[in-house]
């Protein structure tokens, strides 16, 4: 199936590591140029190291930037942009907020999982659709936790964010479909990542098991019997952005094995 996505610039914050770094991997095997942006310089270049494995060095661009800071995240847009040409297709896979148990929360940490979540979306999505809608044209697909859907007593700053990042998908899809533009958003469940590890940290300590039963116990309540494989939630992103979904837009699909069997 050809998803018309050879050649296109395809920007991917959190591209270092995990669900970013797996849609690395698929839209470079479809034949796109990709731009990645982390903060992290040595998870960037273990990244392109990988990458550069398979596929064309020529086809790679890396970019650190702390995606806190507004000013960072558009001067990392205008490297890519410098690379590569406009971007086509931006997918957000950036940022996490610390998982805080309820009688442990503080202002701090409400404001920090919004920055650390919300903002570092955001700061990179305002300046990207604009240009899209400048252009006639542009895809952005958000990967955002379920844990804006369900709420979490172990997680509730990092859902509040979540939540707030599928409203503004909705929102700005709606705002941009005069002028071409789809936005959506993917809301993987428990998936296998170093990230997803740490997660489990917070669990455990809260039940007073080890890492490994707390691993377990998720994956019992799992219909499908087992979390998610990074790259199965990269071949989500990349039919959205591709021609195939062009009839797709303001959508928040789940992706956790119907653990929540929830009509949205």
């Amino acid at each position: 199936m050809d998803l018309h996505l050879s050649d296109k610039h395809v920007l991917i914050t959190g591209g270092s590591k995990g669900i970013g770094l797996a849609c690395a991997h698929a839209f470079l095997q479809e034949g796109a140029k990709v731009s990645l942006v982390s903060r992290n310089i040595a998870n960037l270049s273990a990244a392109r190291a990988q990458l550069q494995a398979t596929f064309p060095a020529e086809h790679i661009h890396t970019v650190a930037a702390n995606l806190r800071d507004a000013q960072a995240a558009l001067v990392a847009l205008d490297s890519a942009e410098a690379a590569f040409g406009p971007v086509d297709v931006l997918v957000n896979s950036a940022g996490a907020a610390k998982r805080t148990t309820a009688p442990e929360l503080t202002p701090e940490a409400w404001a920090d999982a919004m920055q650390a979540k919300y903002f570092t979306y955001i700061h990179m999505i305002n300046p990207s659709i604009q240009r899209m809608a400048a252009r006639g044209q542009g895809t952005v697909v958000n990967v955002v936790g379920n844990g804006g859907k369900v709420a979490s007593p172990m997680h509730l700053p990092g859902g509040a964010a979540n939540a707030a990042l599928m409203l503004a998908s909705a929102g700005l899809a709606a705002a941009y479909g005069p002028q071409g533009i789809r936005v959506n958003a993917i809301n993987p469940g428990l998936t296998r990542t170093d990230r997803l590890q740490e997660g489990m940290v917070t669990n455990a300590r809260m039940q007073g098991i080890s890492i490994e039963q707390a691993m377990q116990q998720a994956v019992d309540k799992i219909p499908l019997g087992r979390m998610a494989e990074p790259e199965e939630i990269a071949h989500a992103v990349l039919f959205l952005a591709s021609s195939k979904a062009s009839y797709i837009t303001g959508i928040c699909m789940s992706m956790d094995g119907a653990l929540n069997p929830i009509v949205v």
